[in-house]
Protein backbone atom coordinates (compact mmCIF):
# COMPACT_ATOMS: atom_id res chain seq x y z
CA UNK A 1 0.00 0.00 0.00
CA UNK A 2 1.36 3.42 -0.98
CA UNK A 3 1.72 6.22 1.53
CA UNK A 4 -1.39 8.18 2.55
CA UNK A 5 -3.56 5.28 1.43
CA UNK A 6 -2.73 5.71 -2.26
CA UNK A 7 -2.42 2.46 -4.20
CA UNK A 8 1.02 1.96 -5.69
CA UNK A 9 1.06 2.16 -9.49
CA UNK A 10 4.49 1.36 -10.94
CA UNK A 11 5.13 2.44 -14.53
CA UNK A 12 8.08 0.76 -16.27
CA UNK A 13 9.33 2.30 -19.51
CA UNK A 14 11.17 -0.48 -21.34
CA UNK A 15 9.37 -2.99 -19.16
CA UNK A 16 9.51 -5.81 -21.71
CA UNK A 17 13.31 -5.79 -21.77
CA UNK A 18 15.84 -7.71 -19.72
CA UNK A 19 15.99 -5.43 -16.69
CA UNK A 20 12.43 -4.15 -16.99
CA UNK A 21 10.83 -7.60 -17.11
CA UNK A 22 12.84 -8.80 -14.11
CA UNK A 23 11.77 -5.74 -12.14
CA UNK A 24 8.14 -6.12 -13.22
CA UNK A 25 8.15 -9.76 -12.12
CA UNK A 26 9.57 -8.77 -8.74
CA UNK A 27 6.80 -6.21 -8.26
CA UNK A 28 4.09 -8.66 -9.29
CA UNK A 29 5.44 -11.45 -7.08
CA UNK A 30 6.49 -9.49 -4.00
CA UNK A 31 4.35 -6.35 -3.72
CA UNK A 32 0.74 -5.27 -4.16
CA UNK A 33 1.70 -2.71 -6.81
CA UNK A 34 -0.21 -2.35 -10.06
CA UNK A 35 2.39 -2.69 -12.82
CA UNK A 36 2.16 -0.82 -16.13
CA UNK A 37 4.65 -1.85 -18.82
CA UNK A 38 5.31 0.67 -21.60
CA UNK A 39 7.47 -0.70 -24.44
CA UNK A 40 7.75 -0.38 -28.21
CA UNK A 41 8.92 -4.02 -28.56
CA UNK A 42 11.94 -2.96 -30.63
CA UNK A 43 14.27 -5.40 -28.86
CA UNK A 44 14.15 -8.85 -30.52
CA UNK A 45 12.39 -11.62 -28.56
CA UNK A 46 11.07 -9.43 -25.73
CA UNK A 47 7.59 -10.78 -26.49
CA UNK A 48 8.68 -13.90 -24.61
CA UNK A 49 9.19 -11.72 -21.54
CA UNK A 50 5.67 -10.33 -21.86
CA UNK A 51 4.21 -13.82 -22.03
CA UNK A 52 6.17 -14.75 -18.91
CA UNK A 53 4.81 -11.71 -17.06
CA UNK A 54 1.25 -12.30 -18.24
CA UNK A 55 1.47 -15.85 -16.88
CA UNK A 56 2.83 -14.57 -13.55
CA UNK A 57 -0.01 -12.04 -13.28
CA UNK A 58 -2.77 -14.32 -14.58
CA UNK A 59 -4.59 -14.62 -11.26
CA UNK A 60 -4.50 -10.85 -10.67
CA UNK A 61 -5.57 -7.70 -12.48
CA UNK A 62 -2.32 -5.89 -11.62
CA UNK A 63 -0.58 -5.96 -15.01
CA UNK A 64 -1.19 -3.56 -17.88
CA UNK A 65 0.86 -3.45 -21.09
CA UNK A 66 1.00 -0.52 -23.49
CA UNK A 67 2.81 -0.88 -26.82
CA UNK A 68 4.15 2.61 -27.43
CA UNK A 69 7.31 4.67 -27.84
CA UNK A 70 8.83 7.18 -25.41
CA UNK A 71 9.19 9.63 -28.30
CA UNK A 72 5.38 9.82 -28.39
CA UNK A 73 4.66 12.72 -26.02
CA UNK A 74 0.93 12.08 -25.72
CA UNK A 75 1.40 8.37 -24.96
CA UNK A 76 4.02 9.15 -22.32
CA UNK A 77 1.83 11.79 -20.66
CA UNK A 78 -1.14 9.41 -20.55
CA UNK A 79 0.94 6.65 -18.97
CA UNK A 80 2.59 8.87 -16.35
CA UNK A 81 -0.67 10.55 -15.33
CA UNK A 82 -1.64 7.75 -12.91
CA UNK A 83 1.80 6.55 -11.77
CA UNK A 84 3.11 6.74 -8.22
CA UNK A 85 6.58 5.51 -9.24
CA UNK A 86 8.27 5.55 -12.63
CA UNK A 87 11.18 3.38 -13.81
CA UNK A 88 12.88 4.58 -16.96
CA UNK A 89 14.77 1.72 -18.62
CA UNK A 90 13.79 2.42 -22.25
CA UNK A 91 16.83 3.28 -24.36
CA UNK A 92 18.92 2.83 -27.45
CA UNK A 93 21.55 0.66 -25.76
CA UNK A 94 24.48 0.08 -28.13
CA UNK A 95 27.54 2.26 -28.65
CA UNK A 96 27.96 0.85 -32.16
CA UNK A 97 24.40 1.76 -33.12
CA UNK A 98 24.87 5.27 -31.76
CA UNK A 99 27.94 5.75 -33.95
CA UNK A 100 25.99 4.61 -37.02
CA UNK A 101 22.89 6.72 -36.26
CA UNK A 102 23.60 9.43 -33.66
CA UNK A 103 20.38 11.35 -34.35
CA UNK A 104 18.13 8.40 -33.54
CA UNK A 105 20.27 7.65 -30.49
CA UNK A 106 19.80 11.22 -29.24
CA UNK A 107 16.05 11.31 -29.96
CA UNK A 108 15.46 8.10 -28.00
CA UNK A 109 17.86 8.54 -25.09
CA UNK A 110 17.83 12.29 -24.55
CA UNK A 111 14.54 13.34 -26.13
CA UNK A 112 12.60 10.39 -24.77
CA UNK A 113 13.92 11.05 -21.27
CA UNK A 114 12.87 14.68 -21.44
CA UNK A 115 9.37 13.58 -22.45
CA UNK A 116 9.17 11.36 -19.36
CA UNK A 117 10.51 14.04 -17.04
CA UNK A 118 8.12 16.67 -18.34
CA UNK A 119 5.19 14.30 -17.97
CA UNK A 120 6.25 13.56 -14.38
CA UNK A 121 6.68 17.27 -13.61
CA UNK A 122 3.28 18.26 -14.96
CA UNK A 123 1.10 15.32 -13.89
CA UNK A 124 0.65 16.48 -10.28
CA UNK A 125 1.46 13.05 -8.76
CA UNK A 126 5.07 13.93 -7.84
CA UNK A 127 6.12 10.35 -8.69
CA UNK A 128 9.34 8.71 -7.57
CA UNK A 129 11.48 8.25 -10.69
CA UNK A 130 14.46 5.92 -11.15
CA UNK A 131 16.61 6.18 -14.27
CA UNK A 132 19.21 3.64 -15.38
CA UNK A 133 22.24 5.47 -16.72
CA UNK A 134 25.60 3.96 -17.68
CA UNK A 135 29.27 3.93 -16.77
CA UNK A 136 29.91 5.29 -20.27
CA UNK A 137 29.24 8.80 -18.92
CA UNK A 138 32.78 8.65 -17.44
CA UNK A 139 34.47 8.25 -20.83
CA UNK A 140 37.67 6.22 -21.17
CA UNK A 141 38.90 7.25 -17.69
CA UNK A 142 42.29 8.42 -18.90
CA UNK A 143 43.24 4.94 -20.08
CA UNK A 144 45.80 6.29 -22.55
CA UNK A 145 48.28 6.89 -19.72
CA UNK A 146 48.44 3.15 -19.01
CA UNK A 147 50.14 0.53 -21.18
CA UNK A 148 47.34 -2.04 -20.86
CA UNK A 149 44.17 -2.91 -19.01
CA UNK A 150 45.96 -5.02 -16.41
CA UNK A 151 48.11 -2.04 -15.42
CA UNK A 152 45.03 0.16 -15.21
CA UNK A 153 43.25 -2.46 -13.11
CA UNK A 154 46.11 -2.40 -10.58
CA UNK A 155 45.68 1.36 -10.18
CA UNK A 156 41.88 1.38 -10.01
CA UNK A 157 40.20 1.02 -6.63
CA UNK A 158 36.83 1.61 -8.26
CA UNK A 159 35.02 4.54 -9.86
CA UNK A 160 32.87 6.59 -7.50
CA UNK A 161 30.27 9.26 -8.21
CA UNK A 162 32.78 12.13 -7.89
CA UNK A 163 34.61 10.92 -11.01
CA UNK A 164 34.44 13.76 -13.59
CA UNK A 165 32.01 13.18 -16.44
CA UNK A 166 33.62 12.77 -19.86
CA UNK A 167 31.02 11.71 -22.41
CA UNK A 168 32.60 9.58 -25.15
CA UNK A 169 30.66 8.28 -28.17
CA UNK A 170 27.18 9.44 -29.19
CA UNK A 171 25.73 6.87 -26.77
CA UNK A 172 27.75 8.29 -23.90
CA UNK A 173 26.58 11.78 -24.85
CA UNK A 174 22.89 10.90 -25.11
CA UNK A 175 22.80 8.85 -21.91
CA UNK A 176 24.90 11.47 -20.15
CA UNK A 177 22.49 14.20 -21.23
CA UNK A 178 19.56 12.16 -19.91
CA UNK A 179 21.48 11.40 -16.71
CA UNK A 180 22.02 15.09 -16.01
CA UNK A 181 18.43 16.05 -16.88
CA UNK A 182 17.07 13.45 -14.45
CA UNK A 183 19.36 14.68 -11.70
CA UNK A 184 18.56 18.34 -12.36
CA UNK A 185 14.80 17.79 -12.34
CA UNK A 186 15.22 16.80 -8.71
CA UNK A 187 17.18 19.96 -7.89
CA UNK A 188 15.08 22.41 -9.91
CA UNK A 189 11.58 20.92 -9.75
CA UNK A 190 11.77 18.80 -6.61
CA UNK A 191 11.00 15.50 -8.32
CA UNK A 192 12.24 12.55 -6.22
CA UNK A 193 14.59 11.12 -8.86
CA UNK A 194 17.41 8.58 -8.54
CA UNK A 195 20.10 7.83 -11.13
CA UNK A 196 21.86 4.45 -11.30
CA UNK A 197 25.10 4.57 -13.31
CA UNK A 198 25.44 0.89 -14.06
CA UNK A 199 28.26 -1.37 -15.06
CA UNK A 200 27.78 -4.77 -16.73
CA UNK A 201 24.44 -6.33 -15.75
CA UNK A 202 23.86 -10.01 -16.56
CA UNK A 203 21.36 -12.72 -15.78
CA UNK A 204 18.28 -14.70 -16.88
CA UNK A 205 16.00 -13.28 -19.58
CA UNK A 206 18.87 -11.41 -21.24
CA UNK A 207 18.86 -11.73 -25.02
CA UNK A 208 22.45 -10.56 -25.39
CA UNK A 209 24.34 -9.82 -28.56
CA UNK A 210 27.86 -8.63 -29.32
CA UNK A 211 26.78 -4.98 -29.07
CA UNK A 212 25.05 -5.23 -25.69
CA UNK A 213 24.67 -7.93 -23.05
CA UNK A 214 28.07 -9.48 -23.77
CA UNK A 215 28.13 -12.01 -20.89
CA UNK A 216 24.91 -13.67 -22.07
CA UNK A 217 26.02 -13.37 -25.70
CA UNK A 218 29.30 -15.16 -24.95
CA UNK A 219 27.50 -17.94 -23.08
CA UNK A 220 24.76 -18.50 -25.69
CA UNK A 221 27.37 -18.53 -28.46
CA UNK A 222 29.46 -21.08 -26.56
CA UNK A 223 26.44 -23.27 -25.86
CA UNK A 224 25.46 -23.22 -29.54
CA UNK A 225 29.00 -23.77 -30.85
CA UNK A 226 29.31 -20.38 -32.53
CA UNK A 227 32.57 -18.47 -32.88
CA UNK A 228 32.73 -15.38 -30.66
CA UNK A 229 34.10 -12.07 -31.94
CA UNK A 230 36.38 -10.22 -29.50
CA UNK A 231 37.04 -6.57 -30.24
CA UNK A 232 40.42 -5.54 -28.86
CA UNK A 233 42.89 -7.84 -27.11
CA UNK A 234 40.34 -9.48 -24.79
CA UNK A 235 41.99 -8.11 -21.66
CA UNK A 236 39.32 -5.45 -21.18
CA UNK A 237 38.13 -5.64 -17.58
CA UNK A 238 34.55 -5.26 -16.33
CA UNK A 239 32.77 -5.80 -13.05
CA UNK A 240 29.71 -7.99 -13.51
CA UNK A 241 26.51 -7.55 -11.49
CA UNK A 242 23.75 -10.15 -11.40
CA UNK A 243 20.35 -8.76 -12.35
CA UNK A 244 18.93 -10.25 -9.13
CA UNK A 245 21.27 -8.00 -7.14
CA UNK A 246 20.30 -4.99 -9.28
CA UNK A 247 16.62 -5.68 -8.50
CA UNK A 248 17.49 -5.63 -4.79
CA UNK A 249 19.06 -2.23 -5.39
CA UNK A 250 15.92 -0.89 -7.06
CA UNK A 251 13.80 -2.07 -4.15
CA UNK A 252 16.19 -0.59 -1.60
CA UNK A 253 16.28 2.91 -3.09
CA UNK A 254 12.49 2.94 -3.41
CA UNK A 255 11.96 1.84 0.19
CA UNK A 256 14.46 4.47 1.34
CA UNK A 257 13.32 7.20 -1.07
CA UNK A 258 13.25 9.86 1.63
CA UNK A 259 17.04 9.45 1.72
CA UNK A 260 17.82 8.45 -1.87
CA UNK A 261 15.72 11.05 -3.73
CA UNK A 262 17.96 13.39 -5.70
CA UNK A 263 20.96 11.05 -5.55
CA UNK A 264 23.22 9.45 -8.14
CA UNK A 265 24.67 6.00 -7.45
CA UNK A 266 27.31 3.93 -9.20
CA UNK A 267 26.04 0.34 -9.28
CA UNK A 268 28.04 -2.72 -10.25
CA UNK A 269 29.74 -5.87 -9.06
CA UNK A 270 32.82 -4.11 -7.65
CA UNK A 271 36.36 -5.45 -7.46
CA UNK A 272 35.25 -8.86 -6.18
CA UNK A 273 33.34 -9.43 -9.43
CA UNK A 274 35.85 -8.08 -11.92
CA UNK A 275 36.82 -10.23 -14.87
CA UNK A 276 38.42 -9.76 -18.29
CA UNK A 277 36.82 -11.02 -21.47
CA UNK A 278 39.42 -13.78 -21.80
CA UNK A 279 39.01 -14.76 -18.16
CA UNK A 280 35.26 -14.99 -18.63
CA UNK A 281 35.74 -17.30 -21.60
CA UNK A 282 38.08 -19.49 -19.55
CA UNK A 283 35.50 -19.57 -16.75
CA UNK A 284 32.80 -20.61 -19.20
CA UNK A 285 35.02 -23.32 -20.66
CA UNK A 286 35.45 -24.75 -17.17
CA UNK A 287 31.72 -24.63 -16.38
CA UNK A 288 30.64 -26.00 -19.78
CA UNK A 289 33.56 -28.44 -20.07
CA UNK A 290 34.12 -27.54 -23.69
CA UNK A 291 36.49 -25.41 -25.73
CA UNK A 292 35.10 -22.08 -26.92
CA UNK A 293 35.96 -20.72 -30.35
CA UNK A 294 36.77 -17.02 -30.69
CA UNK A 295 38.61 -14.61 -32.96
CA UNK A 296 39.98 -11.10 -32.55
CA UNK A 297 39.01 -7.86 -34.30
CA UNK A 298 40.18 -4.24 -33.85
CA UNK A 299 38.88 -2.41 -30.78
CA UNK A 300 35.68 -0.43 -31.26
CA UNK A 301 35.27 3.30 -30.53
CA UNK A 302 34.00 4.25 -27.10
CA UNK A 303 35.05 0.98 -25.43
CA UNK A 304 36.55 1.41 -21.94
CA UNK A 305 39.64 -0.76 -21.30
CA UNK A 306 38.68 -1.07 -17.63
CA UNK A 307 35.69 -0.25 -15.49
CA UNK A 308 35.31 -1.18 -11.82
CA UNK A 309 32.47 0.17 -9.70
CA UNK A 310 32.86 1.73 -6.29
CA UNK A 311 29.36 1.15 -4.89
CA UNK A 312 30.17 2.36 -1.36
CA UNK A 313 27.75 5.31 -1.53
CA UNK A 314 24.79 3.03 -2.21
CA UNK A 315 26.03 0.66 0.46
CA UNK A 316 26.19 3.48 3.02
CA UNK A 317 22.76 4.86 2.16
CA UNK A 318 20.69 1.65 1.94
CA UNK A 319 22.95 -1.21 3.06
CA UNK A 320 23.19 -2.74 -0.43
CA UNK A 321 26.02 -4.94 -1.72
CA UNK A 322 26.23 -7.65 -4.41
CA UNK A 323 25.60 -11.23 -3.29
CA UNK A 324 25.98 -13.34 -6.45
CA UNK A 325 29.39 -14.13 -7.97
CA UNK A 326 30.23 -14.08 -11.67
CA UNK A 327 30.30 -17.87 -11.67
CA UNK A 328 26.82 -18.05 -10.11
CA UNK A 329 25.54 -15.56 -12.67
CA UNK A 330 26.87 -17.68 -15.55
CA UNK A 331 25.23 -20.79 -14.10
CA UNK A 332 21.93 -18.92 -13.65
CA UNK A 333 21.93 -17.78 -17.28
CA UNK A 334 22.75 -21.30 -18.46
CA UNK A 335 19.92 -22.79 -16.38
CA UNK A 336 17.46 -20.26 -17.81
CA UNK A 337 18.69 -20.94 -21.36
CA UNK A 338 18.23 -24.69 -20.90
CA UNK A 339 14.67 -24.20 -19.64
CA UNK A 340 13.62 -21.73 -22.34
CA UNK A 341 14.75 -23.22 -25.64
CA UNK A 342 11.67 -21.87 -27.42
CA UNK A 343 13.19 -18.40 -27.07
CA UNK A 344 16.22 -19.46 -29.10
CA UNK A 345 14.58 -21.52 -31.84
CA UNK A 346 15.09 -20.25 -35.41
CA UNK A 347 12.55 -17.56 -36.26
CA UNK A 348 10.37 -18.65 -39.16
CA UNK A 349 8.14 -15.57 -39.11
CA UNK A 350 8.56 -12.14 -37.47
CA UNK A 351 7.76 -12.09 -33.76
CA UNK A 352 6.57 -8.51 -34.12
CA UNK A 353 4.03 -7.84 -36.86
CA UNK A 354 4.13 -4.55 -38.71
CA UNK A 355 1.03 -3.47 -36.78
CA UNK A 356 0.20 -5.05 -33.44
CA UNK A 357 -3.56 -5.72 -33.19
CA UNK A 358 -5.31 -4.27 -30.18
CA UNK A 359 -5.64 -6.71 -27.33
CA UNK A 360 -2.70 -9.05 -27.88
CA UNK A 361 -0.73 -7.69 -24.96
CA UNK A 362 -2.75 -4.65 -23.96
CA UNK A 363 -3.47 -1.27 -25.39
CA UNK A 364 -1.70 0.19 -28.39
CA UNK A 365 -0.97 3.89 -28.32
CA UNK A 366 -2.46 5.71 -31.28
Amino acid sequence: MERAGRLRSALIFGGAGFIGSNWAHHLIANTDAHVHIFDNLSRPKVQFNLRWLEKAARSTDRLKISIADIRDVAAVEKAVSTATDVYHFAAQVAVTTSVDDPRNDFEVNAGGTLNILEAARQCGNHPFLLFTSTNKVYGNLGAAQFSDAVCLFDHCAGICETQPLDFHSPYGCSKGTADQYVHDYSRIYGLPTVVFRMSCIAGPRQFGNEDQGWVAHFLYSALQGRTISIYGDGRQIRDVLAVQDLIRGFAAVYENRDKTAGQIYNVGGGRENTISLLELLACMEKILRKQIKYRFFPARPGDQPVYITDFSKLQRDVGWAPRLTVQQTIRNIREWWEGNQECFAPIVFPLRPAKVPLGIFGEVAS
